[in-house]
């Protein structure tokens, strides 16, 4: 595991391994037990899900988040392109007519980072105005049924957005609504 301290400003990689053992005394749990563990909290909190993002999320491989779940009863679905997707069985699924709201992502949101090189949430066309060398902080972005539409700003005491494609009227307004309660919150 990793102890601290675990990199610093100037080394951001300067992680120091030890022993879990050695930090939180011997395990009184198996890794098969674990990784069942790990695959039930990630579908709690994300399902369903993709084994990969399952894989990604928690640094192992997609083989061994499939081991994790041999013993487990899951529902099984398919995305928008025929892809499966895990969930636990009787989670809570929105009508699939349900649009996702307005909300707005501040500077760094695990959503973004999480999706790195994912296009559902963030399009690859938006990607450079979102992450770049030249703004290493990211920048706060909204997202629109769920995709992420444009930035937004603290100016001045405003709100400022910068749009990165059209919005329809029905959008803007709901864009709007959201602009206004962030804005409130920040006065």
């Amino acid at each position: 595991m990793r102890v601290p301290p675990s990199g610093t400003w100037e080394r951001r990689r300067a992680d120091r391994l030890a022993l879990a053992e050695d930090w939180v005394g011997p395990p009184d749990t198996t890794e098969d037990e674990g990784l069942a563990h790990l695959v039930r909290s990630y579908l709690r909190a994300f399902g369903p899900a993709a084994w990969r993002d399952i894989a990604s999320w928690a640094g192992i491989s997609a083989s061994d988040a499939k081991r994790g779940a041999e013993g487990l009863t899951l529902a099984t679905f398919r995305d928008e392109d025929g892809r499966p997707l895990v969930d636990l069985p009787g989670a809570p699924l929105p009508d699939p007519g349900t649009p996702a709201p307005v909300r707005f992502l501040p500077h760094w949101d695990a959503n973004l980072l999480v999706h790195a090189r994912r296009t559902g949430l963030l399009p690859e066309a938006f990607r450079p105005r979102v992450f770049s060398t030249r703004n290493p902080f990211s920048v706060g972005t909204y997202l629109v049924d769920g995709v992420v539409a444009g930035a937004w700003s603290f100016k001045d005491g405003r709100i400022v957005l910068d749009a990165f494609r059209d919005l329809t009227t029905a959008e803007r307004r709901a864009v709007e609504r959201e602009r206004e309660a962030l804005e409130t919150f920040h006065g």
